[in-house]
């Protein structure tokens, strides 16, 4: 196959010569890397990575394609993907297409055969930064500019982009080796989803432990989230910013003490703020499969999956909320409890996608507390 040029142009004026992936044109975003070394489609559609563009740490990507399940929304959600190395062949029974035709088929652009390590290195030193991708625009003092010209993402309105606008039901379990992903229909407890970008196994997992889940857009009024009657609130994952989401921060407060509420990423600081928390932005954020954190409450250590540039400052946490997980890398807070209302909330990925299952317990803690209630 014949690849045209493409290259990678960061704000600090590096640059990256590599081959166009997936469509040709040009794209910017807020550069982070992923350390998974599999699940590149569960990446490419988490909603939360709107408005980056995503560096894979495995050297080989696109090895067993994609298919029409590992899919966490409804479209590639990326600003652009970089990797170092494109598999020629794609082998794997569940694959229906290839990673750089399915790249294409929604229009995002990429970048292949460029020095990751150098790359990630530089993320790692510096911090997250800005940059773009052409295949149009070769120009190494062009496309510099070009990214130091890209809003700060901490500026934008990433949810709006990525949230439902119309309430829906869910139905669609776990995956089955031979049935794929099965239907359940429950009853109750009904859980009020608040979508920022809700990631599809979040809703699986909720199913699977026997959740009726009822996926709401933000900004409902809060009297049509009454009216439905739910057992519980969820504030679910999502990109940017969570000051920027006054609509999540002032819908938990509504409902502290009155129903069970839980968060995970983007919802666990959207919850760290309406409690009187702070919060603030990582240098390089946490993106990958493989995050040791450690469970206060049972002095267990879990590998957990994460996806977050943001986290909750613990130091700013009032005393009535309780610090339940931490992570043993760098220290930061990773899940809390409230200890008078039914509040707790996790900042890692406990549906995994990809990554491993330690934290599935987390879902069903969340059942307990809202039948509890």
């Amino acid at each position: 196959m014949a690849f045209k040029p493409a290259v990678l142009g960061l704000e600090d004026g590096s640059v990256f010569f590599g081959y166009s992936l997936g469509a040709e044109g040009e794209t910017g975003g807020e550069v982070v890397f992923n350390t998974s070394m599999t699940g590149y489609q569960e990446i490419l559609t988490d909603p939360s990575y709107r408005g980056q563009i995503v560096v894979m740490t495995y050297p080989e990507i696109g090895n067993y394609g994609v298919n029409d399940e590992d899919v966490e929304s409804d479209r590639v959600q990326v600003n652009g993907f970089v990797i170092k190395e494109l598999s020629p062949i794609v082998s794997n029974w569940r694959a229906k297409g290839d990673l750089d035709s399915y790249l294409r088929s929604y229009g995002v652009v990429g970048i292949w055969g460029i020095d990751t390590r150098a790359l990630v290195k530089k993320i790692r030193e510096r911090g997250v930064v800005r940059g773009v991708i052409s295949t149009e625009d070769l120009d190494p003092k062009s496309v510099v500019q070009k990214a130091r010209s890209i809003p700060d993402i901490s500026k934008q309105d990433l949810v709006s982009q990525v949230a439902t606008r119309e309430i829906y039901y869910w139905d669609e379990a776990d995956w089955d080796l031979f049935k794929g992903y099965r239907k359940r229909l429950n009853d109750r407890p009904l859980l009020a989803v608040i979508d920022f970008g809700v990631k599809y196994n979040i809703l699986r997992r909720f199913t699977a432990e026997g959740v009726r889940v009822a996926v709401l857009p933000p900004g409902l009024p809060f009297e049509e989230i009454e009216a439905l009657k739910p057992d519980g609130i969820f504030l679910s994952n999502g990109p940017g910013d969570p000051q920027n989401v006054v609509y999540g921060i002032e819908l938990a407060k509504r409902f502290f003490g009155r129903l069970p509420v839980m968060g995970i990423c983007l919802g666990h600081q959207i919850i760290g703020i309406a409690l009187g928390a702070q919060t603030y932005k990582l240098k390089f954020g946490h993106h990958g499969g493989n995050h040791p954190v450690k469970n206060l409450l049972t002095g267990k250590v879990e590998i957990t999956a994460q996806n977050h540039n943001f986290a909750v400052d613990e130091n700013t946490l009032p005393k009535e909320v309780e610090v339940t997980h931490v992570n043993l890398l760098d220290g930061t807070l990773e899940g809390m409890r409230h200890s008078r209302w039914p509040i707790m909330s996790v900042q890692y990925h406990p549906e995994a996608s990809p990554g491993p299952h330690d934290s599935y317990y987390v879902f069903r803690e969340f059942k307990r507390l809202m039948e509890a209630s």
